[in-house]
């Protein structure tokens, strides 16, 4: 796949990305997928045939496109605003409800919320069909949002836990909470090969990468990132960890792990791009959640089981 140098800018009504393509690659849809890691292959599709993706010096292009070295690839995508917020039924594994919030076993595949990409059938839609008081969540402070009482994320092919906020000071104390980092989540990931230690930190800053800005790297100049690991179970060229974050930066786990040269299994981007395990998506779920409940001040921990495709994958190894 090739490697790219990128850069960004706004216009009135979009977003507009500039890739260079550095190696040859087959084709332009493939390209995009990789490289636009956050858009959906049917988002591209139509970028694509809306003629907001453009080659050289302004020629439209079809999905097969074939790239060259040197090639410029300018991508204009439109900026989507909060009012297209709609309620979806979809079937959601709620793991604990109450009037001040809910706690969500995320599937894998389901993106959080709304954008470029991913204006339905996201977490917030269906929340919101479930949850109508959720809608008055969407302006907070009088500004609107398109995440209404989402207090934090997982990346689209992570599986678990993931805590929304009903009322604004539910929001407001949560928020607190993973600010102060009092809120502890553990992951549990299978990897390649075995960490140096049974368990250990990785204290590595991370930045956004210089050629492609979709994607973060370890760099001197990062902001603070710090990841703790143990053995939960060794397996012939694998590993399962448990992984606790003490900070929360995009793609943390999978560029730590990726620079402890244990990189999560199925992760295509930071990963290996073989996948010997069959693996559909990345091998990272969120297991476990210890927070102060927002109203009562309680001790909450809670927990969700692997679902059955990472569950066979580790049967399979055993």
């Amino acid at each position: 796949m090739s490697e790219t140098q990128s850069s960004l800018e706004l216009d009135a009504d979009s977003q507009v990305i500039h890739l260079q393509v550095d190696q040859a690659t087959p084709r332009l849809d493939q390209f995009l997928v990789h490289h636009l890691s956050n858009l959906s292959r049917s988002f591209i599709k139509k970028l694509i045939q809306q003629e907001r993706v453009l080659l050289n010096k302004g020629e439209p292009v079809r999905p097969s496109q074939a790239l060259s070295i040197g090639d410029t690839i300018t991508i204009h995508l439109p900026i989507e605003q909060p009012d297209f917020l709609t309620p979806e039924p979809m079937p959601l594994d709620i793991v604990y409800e109450d009037e001040a919030l809910v706690v969500v076993n995320k599937s894998a595949g389901l993106v959080v919320h709304p954008a470029q990409g991913h204006s339905g059938g996201t977490l917030v839609n269906a929340l919101l069909a479930r949850y109508p008081d959720l809608m008055s969540m969407s302006r907070v402070n009088d500004e609107a949002s398109d995440r209404p009482g989402i207090v934090h994320r997982l990346d689209r092919d992570t599986s678990g836990l993931i805590i929304v906020a009903r009322t604004p000071p539910a929001l407001a104390h949560l928020q607190r909470q993973f600010k102060a980092r009092t809120v502890e989540k553990i992951y549990l990931a299978l990897v390649f090969g075995i960490p140096p230690a049974p368990e250990g930190i990785i204290d590595v800053p991370l930045g956004r990468d210089s050629r492609q800005r979709q994607k973060m790297t370890p760099r001197s100049d990062g902001k603070m990132a710090r990841t703790h690991y143990r053995l939960r179970e060794a397996f012939t060229g694998y590993s399962l960890l448990e992984i606790g974050l003490e900070t929360g930066r995009t793609h943390q786990i999978r560029v730590h792990l990726a620079w402890l040269k244990c990189p999560v299994v199925g992760d295509t981007i930071y990963g290996r791009r073989k996948n010997p395990l069959g693996l559909k998506r990345q091998f990272l779920h969120a297991w476990r959640l210890h927070f102060t409940h927002p109203a009562t001040e309680q001790p909450m921990m809670l927990e969700a089981p692997l679902p059955p495709d990472l569950q066979l994958v580790l049967q399979n190894l055993t």
